[in-house]
């Protein structure tokens, strides 16, 4: 059992960090001392350092599961950069590699082993891992273990096995987003002996979090400013549907606002790439459904912006935390409409199952006393996972009178209903003033951020790695108020352990001569189409909508709702071949019946075989001819 002098040289040499954040000196400990150990830590908090470094320091193989393929890959590159061999064994890698993978770890080759708990599931996996030296188990993600978990994975429940097959090793159980009843639930599906348990606080002092009721209008205003706010600063915007998404994306560009979108149904590189261009700041607004955010690894986010109801408040929470990692300000604002509510009941009430339908009904009423509450919204987020606090009042939120200028651009709907305004609160406790995360060093120049920013895009490229992993954001902002002079000076950079510093610090000093020198990042001078314009181009040389989706890389739909939206703004005709004559008659017939505000009561009269896309056309080409008459 190393000292605690011991822990700290070993913190300091190989991850860079001078000090431990809260609890995680005791969790080491905790897992060195062979104990069953259960860890609620929220996002950004520095978990996966917490079994990191006992694996480290013991002389056997911890065996990590997760349940991103992604997120175990960049861990496993990130440790190899470090000298502490990892590796991941899942069903991506070709055969005759998993094979390699799985001998060298019998032979102890390996600190860490991530694995997925589908792969941890199967009978061949047991009889193998009983060959490996293992010292724990560590868990990421534990709350996908219980039922009453926002994200429950049926496969996760077959880590209860682990106890059974393994009766001998500790098992450390991590996640960010767990209520009292999780926690218990998690503990009991792992028969956790006699655990440590480790609770942090749930407060984030440095998040401030608004909550708005909208139209669809005000939505769209109230996103577009936030947007231009936070100009130069990296943003995550939740949208709900791919649909969305892509909508989103392509309006914001209209709006001169580049934006890269990320969802399920991409292909994997267009995905990966996609985020890579965001960690690395090439594109700093990322539009994306909830398949975006597990495992980022991206400290500088400044705000986190939902445009619908999430499904829980364990979601909420988990995703607006992905803003702010770095302990500066940030924020985290729900610009939610009405609609979602009654889309989030129906799909609830189409599930069979009486016990999830109930428990699923449970979450919704949790995340509507949320943005309904006229109480401190911290607090609400902290009751809501157990925590007593002694204040009623913070220095960070909408309820207490603290938000940001841009959302006061719409009259809130609750007011205009005639609902009293929220009372504020401006008595906030000092425990509770966020500290800041830098030491007050000069002003950092901005060229020279660019100009670094663009040096880690480039080693990342080439060396086919994630841009924190050669730098995370910290450690860039820090070297930007303090350039380091020397190697020595490097070291004493937050992030920048030994191994760091000889493999890219000889590569980083010359980068900061060469900026001395007058050297800049390189401006991109070209100018990207706008989604408009570049779909009217392709019409106009006789594109199909499936060709123009092709090439946009958008689906067929999302290219349809745009030129309908050309069609309605005059911008381009309505081409006979797009809706055969037959059911525009039909869809014409039931719009001068039932009127061209609302769709959908269109499409329900309607039979079958006419679709959303022919109705948008059509309906989109009967309001530009009411306006033209107008």
């Amino acid at each position: 059992m190393p000292s605690p002098d011991e822990l700290h040289d070993l913190l300091r040499k190989n991850w860079g960090f001078s000090t431990f954040r809260p609890l995680q000196e005791k969790i080491v400990t905790s897992i060195l001392e062979g104990r069953d150990t259960c860890v609620i830590m929220p996002t950004g908090g520095g978990k996966s350092l917490c079994y990191q470094l006992p694996a480290l320091v013991q002389n056997r193989t911890t065996i990590v599961i997760s349940p991103l393929i992604a997120l175990m890959q960049d861990q496993a590159a990130q440790l190899e950069q470090m000298g502490i061999p990892a590796a991941v064994l899942n069903s991506a890698l070709p055969g005759p590699q998993q094979s390699k993978v799985m001998g060298r770890a019998r032979e102890g080759a390996y600190r860490l082993l991530y694995l997925s708990p589908e792969r941890l599931a199967r009978p061949d996996t047991k009889t193998w891992l009983e060959s490996v030296p293992i010292g724990f188990f560590a868990i990421d993600e534990a709350h996908c273990i219980s039922e009453w978990g926002h994200e429950f994975r049926p496969e996760y429940r077959q880590l209860s096995s682990l106890r059974a097959n393994f009766p001998d090793r500790p098992i450390a159980a991590f996640t960010a987003s767990a209520t009292q009843r999780v926690r218990h639930d998690i503990l009991a599906q792992l028969q956790l002996r006699n655990p440590a348990r480790y609770i942090a606080s749930f407060y984030r002092s440095n998040l401030r979090y608004c909550v708005r009721e909208c139209d669809s209008t005000s939505q769209w205003t109230l996103l577009v400013s936030a947007l231009r706010s936070y100009a130069g600063h990296s943003v995550i915007v939740y949208a709900p549907t791919i649909a969305r998404v892509e909508e989103t994306v392509d309006r914001l560009a209209e709006e001169d606002i580049p934006a890269i979108p990320y969802h399920g149904k991409m292909d994997t590189d267009t995905r990966r790439r996609n985020q890579e261009r965001w960690t690395s700041d090439e594109t700093r607004v990322l539009v994306g459904t909830i398949a975006f955010g597990l495992g980022i690894n991206k400290s500088s986010v400044r705000a986190v912006i939902h445009l619908a109801l999430p499904k829980s408040l364990e979601q909420y929470y988990q995703e607006a935390g992905r803003a702010g990692r770095d302990g500066a300000p940030a924020d985290c604002v729900l610009l939610w409409q009405k609609k979602d509510a009654g889309l989030l009941g129906y799909f609830i009430e189409q599930i069979a199952d009486a016990a999830e339908k109930e428990r699923a009904w449970q979450r919704y009423h949790n995340i509507r006393d949320f943005v309904d509450s006229t109480t401190c919204r911290h607090r609400r987020i902290c009751g809501h996972f157990g925590e007593t606090t002694k204040w009623t009042s913070c220095p960070a939120c909408d309820t207490c009178g603290h938000a940001p200028a841009w959302l006061d651009q719409v009259q809130p709907l609750t007011i205009e209903r005639g609902r009293k305004p929220r009372r504020i609160r401006l008595a906030v406790p000092p425990e509770l003033v966020p500290r800041r995360a830098l030491p007050q060093f000069a002003d950092p120049d901005d060229e020279l951020r660019e100009f670094l920013r663009q040096w880690r895009r480039e080693i990342a490229q080439l060396e086919k790695i994630p841009a924190y992993i050669v730098m995370h954001d910290s450690s860039l902002e820090e070297i930007c108020h303090l350039p380091p002079k020397s190697m020595a000076d490097l070291m004493e950079i937050t992030g920048f352990g030994e191994r760091k510093t000889e493999r890219y610090g000889p590569q980083l000093l010359a980068a900061l001569e060469q900026f001395l020198q007058g050297a800049r990042a390189h401006a991109d001078e070209t100018r990207k189409e706008h989604p408009a314009e570049e779909t009217l181009r392709l019409l106009a040389q006789g594109s199909s909508f499936d060709e123009i989706a092709r090439l946009r890389n958008r689906r067929v739909a999302t290219v349809i709702s745009l030129v309908a939206d050309l069609v309605e703004r005059g911008s381009v005709e309505l081409h006979p071949e797009w809706v055969t004559q037959d059911h525009r008659t039909q869809i014409e017939a039931a719009a001068h019946r039932l009127g061209h505000d609302r769709l959908r009561p269109i499409k329900e009269s309607l039979p079958s075989e006419i679709t959303w896309e022919e109705i948008r056309l059509i309906v989109a080409h009967l309001r530009r001819a009411l306006q033209k008459a107008g």
